[in-house]
């Protein structure tokens, strides 16, 4: 039975020994909480998936414009014919057949205007037909050019389908240029968590450490006292319990600390298999300055910073513009049309072109057209449909700010919390700390027993072990305070653009 304890003493030592000498072998690496910060701006995966999505936004905004590109279109054709020889009931002759050719060319120009929706066309075309009817020659040419316009007065007057997708296309612009800002925030406070998590893991190790020294401090020297006859062997039994314990304790906590390693280094990175043989060594220390917390203050930046209440006014925004062009939609089509031009005719092409260039000849007609479905069901219920969207949006928008007023309350009373907290795990250390002390003093004139020594130990871990997680708790929570107020970016002056 003895050699099986010893045999577990050396197995717990050496199993100590290498995870301490596994950690020692990895190149360290000093780094800042801004180090981190920076590092994950231009590494963190998610960080980088999500700025892709405003040049998506950017390409579709500029694609949206196509509704206003003009369109040229040019064509050119040869046409050729036969008719064949009739008889008229007014005369017994036979009308001769009649071969002809034609070349035949067109061209023009199309669009819209952005402004008010006119729909200009400019055109020009040409022709020469030529051939024989019996055994008379014929040549001719004519063309001309002109321009045709229309200009809606009611429905496509003061917005139309490509000023809808334009405004929608810079709606969803600013809407991904926020989810930008969402990311960069979860993304900071995630390293933010995860490098105060990884600071609390190395002090809690140390704890451990201090643990083991004091159980084989105590397991020392009472082995000495039973060696000269003044301790029982059941009170080393328990010194031996309690190291073996505080072994087995430290492992668990050098066990968490690899895996904290790993998650903040997964933050940090692209590039896992780089970073692997990295111990990343914080230069911060777990400290609790004293913040003043102003609830008033917290709430007006939540409600002008904060990521995802900017993109529910941009849903609204975005509602109302489709509002506006469906009301448009129920007016009748009520247009203006016009068209101006000049025409030609000679034997040649040259002539013809001289005449339209003189302008001799030419043509015009203006007037209006009125087009009205005469139920227009579709367009007024989905004026009513867009509607009752608008309202419920609203409502969301409402919903949602009185949700971040009451997620910043939270936040700001947890806060004040962690840092009480601080203080009282503070004193609770300092207490246990003097309490150890004195019951060594005692146990050493023989007025205590090991059990109550090892118990006022294990105390004084749990102490130790609470108050620097208090610390870190307390500056997780300002992390996350900063992250419902939107203010992350500004806390840690981090440039939207920065890469």
């Amino acid at each position: 039975m003895k050699s099986f304890q010893v045999f577990s003493i050396v197995f717990f030592a050496a199993l100590t020994a290498a995870a301490q000498t596994g950690t020692n072998t990895l190149a360290t690496r000093a780094m800042s909480l801004q180090d981190c910060i920076q590092q994950a701006l231009q590494h963190n995966f998610d960080v980088q998936i999500e700025r892709y999505q405003p040049q998506i936004s950017l390409y579709n905004l500029r694609a949206a414009y196509d509704g206003y590109d003009p369109a040229f279109s040019i064509s050119g054709q040869h046409n050729y014919s036969v008719s064949p020889s009739r008889f008229s009931s007014f005369t017994t002759n036979q009308t001769p057949p009649t071969i002809s050719d034609a070349n035949i060319f067109n061209s023009g120009l199309t669009g819209t205007l952005p402004l008010s929706g006119l729909q200009y066309t400019f055109s020009g075309n040409i022709a020469e037909q030529y051939g024989e009817q019996g055994v008379f020659p014929f040549d001719s040419s004519d063309g001309g050019i002109g321009v045709t316009l229309t200009q809606p007065l009611l429905k496509g007057f003061w917005i139309d389908q490509p000023r809808l997708n334009i405004r929608l296309a810079k709606n969803q612009l600013k809407n991904d240029e926020q989810g930008v800002r969402q990311q960069l925030i979860t993304s900071v406070t995630a390293v933010i968590n995860a490098y105060y998590e990884l600071i609390f893991a190395q002090q809690n190790v140390q704890v451990q450490q201090q643990a083991l020294d004091l159980a084989q401090t105590q397991l020392d020297q009472d082995n000495q006292r039973v060696q000269i006859g003044t301790l029982a062997i059941l009170s080393v039994q328990q010194d031996k319990s309690q190291v073996a314990q505080a072994r087995a304790n430290l492992i668990s906590a050098q066990s968490t600390l690899d895996t904290d390693q790993n998650a903040l280094k997964n933050l940090l990175t692209d590039s896992y298999a780089k970073t692997h043989d990295v111990d990343i060594q914080p230069t911060a220390a777990l400290e609790a300055p004293l913040q003043s917390f102003n609830l008033q203050d917290s709430w007006a930046k939540g409600m002008t910073e904060r990521p995802d209440l900017l993109q529910a006014q941009l849903s609204v925004e975005r509602q109302g513009i489709q509002l506006k062009f469906d009301r448009n939609q129920l007016f009748p089509e009520l247009d203006l049309l016009g068209s101006y031009g000049f025409s030609g005719a000679s034997r040649e092409y040259d002539g013809t072109f001289d005449q339209v260039r003189e302008g001799n000849a030419p043509n015009y007609y203006y007037g209006a057209q009125l087009k009205m479905p005469l139920s227009n069901v579709g367009p007024r219920n989905a004026y009513k449909s867009s509607k009752v969207t608008l309202q419920q949006l609203l409502l969301k928008l409402k919903q949602l700010e009185q949700n971040v007023m009451v997620e910043i309350d939270n936040a700001v009373k947890l806060a004040q919390s962690k840092h009480e907290s601080v203080q009282a795990t503070r004193q609770a250390r300092i207490y246990a700390e003097a309490a150890l002390d004195a019951e060594q003093k005692t146990y050493a004139v023989g007025k205590a027993t090991t059990f109550e020594v090892l118990t006022y130990q294990n105390s004084l871990t749990a102490a130790r072990s609470a108050e620097i997680r208090a610390l870190a708790d307390y500056n997780e929570a300002l992390a996350a305070l900063a992250q419902q107020e939107g203010s992350t970016l500004e806390r840690y002056n981090i440039n939207l653009e920065a890469k």
